[in-house]
């Protein structure tokens, strides 16, 4: 053990903790994005932290393109479990390597343009910064799929850069996204699979109701699935 002691006696578990599993380390991803723009890393979090709130109590729940799964763990906190997918092996196997046995995480490789999520029948979704890398002619085939990984009454979480922020954006950003949406064009699309459709705003780190052309973010909450998707 360290011969470390802080001065007051409540934080030794901080050196306890490092003694005994050793430090944490950020993502593949949200470390780029602590190294070059670390306020960023607080919005994405903030959306982990809506999604986890709104979804509190659900038993199985769907994260599509999750990335390195960094903030996956906050939506653990409210849920029973949570299953989170991406297409890029590198990602997937970066947060397999993360892993803590306290956080049980089915982290696993899935395209969803390929097909559902199985074993379907998910309380809930969610996907944060993906939609706007799909490209169009996609898209309806993205949700669709979503939609029917869920069960019955299941609901969705999709949240997406606004179209309105990408002057904005930075390049290496702009080049990923290939499908930025309008809160109109967001909300359009998700009737498709859902009867009702509930868009907010974001801008940093507030989420609320404003004015959605000043909005930078957009999260569309999505329930009341349509059983013929």
């Amino acid at each position: 053990m360290s011969d470390d002691h802080t001065r007051e006696p409540q934080y030794q578990i901080c050196v306890n903790l490092r003694e005994e599993k050793g430090l944490a380390r950020l993502g593949l991803m949200s470390n780029q994005v602590w190294h070059d723009d670390p306020k960023r890393l607080t919005f994405t979090l903030a959306r982990y932290k809506f999604v986890s709130k709104i979804f509190a109590g659900r038993e199985r729940v769907l994260e599509v393109g999750c990335a390195d799964a960094f903030g996956t763990r906050i939506v653990q906190q409210e849920t029973g479990s949570v299953t989170a997918v991406d297409f890029d092996p590198v990602f997937i196997a970066d947060a397999q390597e993360r892993g803590d046995p306290k956080w049980p995480l089915d982290v696993r490789v899935h395209d969803i343009l390929q097909g559902p999520v199985e074993p379907r029948g998910f309380d809930a979704a969610f996907s944060l910064d993906t939609l706007e890398h799909i490209p169009k002619e996609n898209e309806d085939l993205f949700v669709r799929h979503i939609a029917q990984s869920l069960a019955e009454h299941g609901a969705l979480i999709a949240g997406i850069p606004s179209a309105q922020s990408q002057q904005y954006a930075s390049p290496p950003s702009k080049e990923g996204h290939v499908n930025c949406k309008s809160g109109g064009e967001l909300k359009e699309l998700m009737r498709r699979y859902f009867h009702n459709v509930f868009l907010f705003s974001m801008n940093d780190e507030v989420v609320h109701t404003g004015f959605q052309a000043m909005a930078h973010y957009l999260l569309a909450l999505c329930c009341g699935k349509k059983l013929d998707v």
